[in-house]
């Protein structure tokens, strides 16, 4: 396996013996390093393709109707190559810490369950449960950083509606964006669309992780070290996961756009909008999630390999002692 380009990759540090210094952090710390560095990673090559989403969802006007090519280029036009990467600032400052706790809470959370509940075995299931949980921390402790970029993200150029190229974009920093969230409502305010978000971001995330720990399983041993197989086995994971649970996605942007809870962000876009609306920037969303997802999980095995540790299998070793004793 070694042999690989993963595998010498994984190997190369040990060898050179420049790995003193990640023996010395505990595991937690390089869990969150890794997953961190992971998340922006991914975050960023599909940024682009946020700002898209995030405009087609909102319904905003100008965008919702003329598709992703032509938005690509209307945005382009107006705004330029940055206006591509509007709010990815907020969006990397939140994904960091998002997909440190993320990785580090699954994987914490994993082997408590193997360790304390060995009724549930060591299979896909345990991975459900420890992705639901880690989604759910991530997401409560991040919140009003995503809030922040999806408001930054919702802004465009006044002149869209006009047709002035000579027109500039407002550019509010995001010191302003939670200066006036703050005037709204308080601190409540900076929660505003929690429940869809946690309804939507449990079941993703724990179907997320279980699908693509149950497709490793069936990778060929001899393959296991490939990087293109762990891209494939993510990107399945994040477009069936998705596909689930993006409705609620929808009525999550809206809300912190404009509604004030769940049940009148559903049923007013369902009433004014139609159903379709649950699924707009979907297509969109697969393009997106493919590569974020699989970019993420791959990055996210790679750096943990290089940090020499496994957490998986300390804990299904830990979990095999507890059954024989």
């Amino acid at each position: 396996m070694e042999s690989s380009p993963m595998g010498r990759f994984m190997h190369g540090c040990s060898e050179n013996g420049d790995d003193c210094f990640l023996h010395v952090l505990p595991v937690c710390v390089r869990e969150l390093i890794a997953g961190g560095v992971a998340g922006a990673f991914a975050k960023t090559a599909v940024a682009p393709l946020e700002r898209i989403k995030i405009l087609l969802q909102t319904r905003t006007e100008g965008f919702y109707s003329i598709g992703v090519f032509e938005s690509f280029k209307k945005i382009l036009r107006y705004e330029g190559v940055r206006g591509l990467y509007k709010g990815n600032g907020a969006s990397v400052i939140r994904v960091v810490p998002y997909a440190g706790l993320q990785y580090m809470t699954y994987e914490q959370c994993r082997s408590w369950i193997l360790d304390n509940c060995p009724s549930f075995g060591t299979g896909p299931f345990v991975d459900l449960l420890a992705g639901s949980a880690s989604g759910g921390t991530a997401v409560l402790c991040t919140y009003p950083l995503d809030l922040a970029r999806t408001k930054l993200a919702y802004q465009v150029m006044d002149s869209y509606s006009c047709e002035n190229r000579h027109s500039r974009p407002r550019r509010l920093k995001l010191r302003n964006i939670f200066r006036d969230v703050y005037r709204e409502g308080g601190v409540r305010a900076f929660y505003r669309g929690i429940g869809p978000t946690l309804v939507g971001i449990l079941p993703y995330a724990g179907l997320k992780y279980y699908i693509y720990e149950e497709l490793k399983l069936k990778i060929p041993e001899d393959r296991q070290d490939s990087i293109a197989m762990r891209l494939s086995c993510g990107a399945l994971a994040g477009l069936f996961g998705q596909t689930f649970t993006y409705p609620l996605d929808v009525v999550r942007r809206q809300m912190q756009a404009q509604f004030k809870n769940t049940v009148e962000g559903l049923s007013n876009i369902i009433r004014t909008q139609g159903w379709r609306q649950l699924y707009a920037g979907l297509s969109i969303n697969y393009i997106k999630v493919v590569p974020s997802v699989a970019i993420g999980f791959t990055a996210y095995d790679v750096l943990k390999s290089w940090m020499h540790y496994s957490t998986r299998q300390n804990a299904q070793h830990s979990s095999s002692s507890n059954a024989q004793n």
